[in-house]
């Protein structure tokens, strides 16, 4: 048999097209099948339970998360289903074995002084500062992941209308409001930001050279503006997500509205955020109330 690190493309290519992960998603389990098998014997044959059961008790006492080991776990279930589909072995090692119970842990928030200062930070004189500022209150007014803001292409945005089309998880389409400071910023982007820069793709969001902007750039970008306007803590596209959902469900929102703008699948995913609203409200409660 051939190398088991041979087996990472055929697998990944059968997922993207019998189940359209994202790219993120795919990368995500070429990194987790890479680095079982860079800890195993390369050659065949196939681990078997006793192998995964010992690389995945290692992983957990070595400090991994459990949210990692939790995503390694559907990989690999994933991987070894497909194998046996492929005559590669005669028993899925991986069948009944379940995730360690992930911790219930509130995902980091900005306040709303906090998303007003980031958004004001960008130097408007400038492209890249119109474009970033056009990016912060995109994501802060649609709640859209960096990966779908950087896959958002110029028919896809109807500013006329108020409204984008994103592209989410498994190829789901949804279509999200977008509001007057946003749809402004995104038109001064467009008009007078983004021609300036000659661009040589259809997205919305270009670099400086002109072509597709990357994640990791928006990444970078938020954090370089972040620290210059204060905010303190690990900055990242995400933060503007979760703070999107708790504000809304702040002012009143309905959970399977919010749902549906995030894109979630599962309703059970958007409850994290009546709790951070819960425990947001109880913050305040007690720094206000006199017996607080």
């Amino acid at each position: 048999m051939s190398r088991l690190s041979e087996l990472i493309d055929p697998f990944l290519d059968a997922s993207w097209s019998e189940r359209g992960l994202s790219p993120a998603t795919l990368s995500a389990y070429r990194r987790d099948l890479q680095h079982l098998f860079n800890s195993l014997e390369q050659q065949a044959p196939m681990p078997g339970r006793p192998e995964l059961m010992k690389y995945l008790a290692a992983r957990l006492r070595q400090g991994a998360k459990v949210s990692s080991v939790t995503r390694q776990i559907s990989c690999l279930r994933q991987f070894f289903a497909w194998a046996k589909r492929q005559s590669l072995i005669e028993e899925n090692p991986m069948l009944d074995l379940h995730a360690p119970a992930a911790l219930h842990q509130l995902p980091d928030l900005l306040s709303e002084r906090e998303i007003q200062n980031l958004i004001a930070q960008p130097d408007t004189a400038t492209p890249l500062g119109l474009r970033d500022r056009a990016i912060f209150e995109s994501l802060y007014a649609s709640g859209m992941r960096v990966s779908e803001l950087v896959q958002l292409t110029l028919p896809r945005l109807n500013l006329a209308r108020g409204l984008v089309r994103v592209i989410g998880k498994g190829g789901r389409e949804r279509v999200i409001p977008l509001g007057e400071p946003a749809l402004e910023a995104l038109a001064i982007w467009l008009k007078r930001g983004r021609v300036e820069l000659k661009p040589m793709t259809d997205r919305v969001f270009v670099s400086r050279r002109g072509l597709p902007l990357t994640r990791q750039a928006v990444w970078q970008r938020i954090q370089l503006h972040g620290r210059a306007s204060g905010i303190v803590g690990k900055l990242h596209p995400h933060r503007l997500r979760h703070s999107f959902a708790t504000h809304l469900l702040d002012h009143g929102a309905d959970l399977r509205v919010v749902q549906m703008l995030l894109g979630h699948a599962d309703l059970a995913t958007t409850q994290i955020y009546t709790h951070v609203s819960r425990s947001r409200l109880k913050s305040l409660y007690a720094a206000h109330h006199p017996r607080g």
